[in-house]
């Protein structure tokens, strides 16, 4: 049995500074891999989690994301050729979110560019990305490296959660616009050290609502958690684990990998690759900034139009359409797509799909049909629901960019 004292390459995942507050209050003991790292799936119910996230405050462990410091000379001019966003436009204070694609035009992945100080910037992805960005970097003066484990992370998301943080001491933290970062201080509670505990704070977060993401060193990682539970205990302030989080996520239309797309980096199959511009993401390409990795392709791509794109679903009836193929009739002959995210969305009172549909009926308003499995003790049935594509985001509280938030 493995135990705290064995070194890391002999246990089978890491453990992040939050894990042992997190483990007590794990009910179910439900824990899933995320880039090395053993992270909570469900603390409770996914759905106390859920509403937490939409009604009240949640936690969420943010430490297994991916970070890259990425420094030098040539900084800047790095990441503008490595992403399809015009950097150059993002100040120092803000973040961006991008994505970065082959020499095709193919997704590697997606992430957010924080820019720290001139020529100082922070990359945050879902998995590994070293090997691509070195790559890209031959010939520029630039410095890049990992540093995963030298930050702890905490979503702190909810209508709520501009509220909790003043009160454990973040003050003037309601004045973050969405997409900017600051520094501030927290108050140590009594006899727990000196000095007030250091973090970077941004106006981020994964849920499409208020919210905001704490970065800080491991050492002081419990102690902002136990801050934020004790301040949060007459607040509704819950953990949430990675399926509420999805259910959230589903919501506001933000796509996720190895979900709603495969990295091009490690798509086995011819044709399983997908770009910016068909996943919806064509706001984020600006072609006028210059020459980036990928941007012949996707000119080209612009040119003859998407053969498919993600779009938003609204699907007949209140079960999830999870992984089912899309038809353009009921009687299911001819394939028109298939779906890659769903969820029932108790907030929309709206069964919710993300699909990858042939161009024919990706347009708004068209409609397709969606082939459901339910299992019926043990016995399958097969239900073809009607589905219209809408736009995305499904919901997109005001909240989320109201600058100071209400104070609740």
């Amino acid at each position: 049995m493995l135990t705290e004292s064995e070194p890391h390459y002999r246990q089978p995942l890491l453990k992040t500074p939050f894990h042992e507050r997190a483990r007590e209050l794990s009910q179910l003991d439900s824990f899933v891999p995320w880039a090395g790292y053993s992270t909570v799936d469900v603390f409770s119910s996914v759905e106390q989690e859920y509403f937490a996230i939409r009604n009240a405050s949640s936690l969420y462990d943010l430490t297994p994301m991916v970070k890259y410091r990425v420094s030098g000379p040539d900084a800047l001019r790095f990441l503008n050729r490595l992403v399809t966003r015009d950097i150059r436009k993002i100040g120092t204070g803000r973040v961006a979110y991008t994505v970065w694609c082959d020499d095709e035009g193919h997704l590697i992945d997606d992430g957010t560019v924080f820019c720290i100080a001139p020529n100082e910037y922070r990359i945050c992805t879902a998995e590994r990305q070293l090997d691509w960005f070195r790559a890209s970097a031959i010939g520029f003066d630039v410095e890049i490296r990992e540093v995963t484990e030298d930050v702890a992370a905490l979503a702190v998301q909810g209508p709520t959660s501009a509220k909790l943080l003043k009160a454990v001491g973040l003050t003037g933290v309601e004045h973050l616009r969405p997409f900017g970062h600051g520094e501030f201080t927290m108050p140590r509670a009594a006899g727990a050290g000196a000095g007030p505990i250091p973090m970077m704070v941004s106006r981020t977060g994964f849920t499409g609502d208020l919210g905001y993401e704490l970065w800080m060193q491991p050492a002081d990682a419990e102690a902002v958690w136990d801050a934020l539970m004790e301040v949060g205990r007459t607040r509704a302030v819950r953990p949430v684990g990675s399926k509420a989080l999805n259910m959230a996520r589903i919501e506001a239309g933000f796509v996720l990998p190895n979900l709603d797309f495969v990295s091009a980096a490690h798509s086995l199959y011819l044709g399983t690759e997908c770009s910016p511009l068909e996943l919806g993401l064509a706001w984020l390409v600006d072609f006028r900034k210059g020459h980036f990795t990928g941007r012949r392709a996707l000119l080209a791509e612009l040119a003859r139009g998407p053969r498919r794109q993600l779009v938003g679903l609204d699907v007949e009836g209140t079960k999830p359409a999870h992984n089912a193929l899309l038809y353009t009739a009921r009687s299911g002959k001819k394939e028109a797509g298939s779906v890659t995210s769903a969820t029932w969305s108790p907030t929309c009172k709206r069964n919710l799909a993300l699909a990858m549909v042939d161009a024919p009926y990706m347009a708004t308003g068209s409609s397709v049909w969606a082939e459901i499995y339910l299992n019926r003790e043990l016995t399958w049935e097969r239900r073809m629901a009607r589905a219209r594509v809408v736009e995305r985001p499904f919901y997109a509280p005001q909240r989320r960019r109201a600058t100071p938030p209400a104070d609740f």
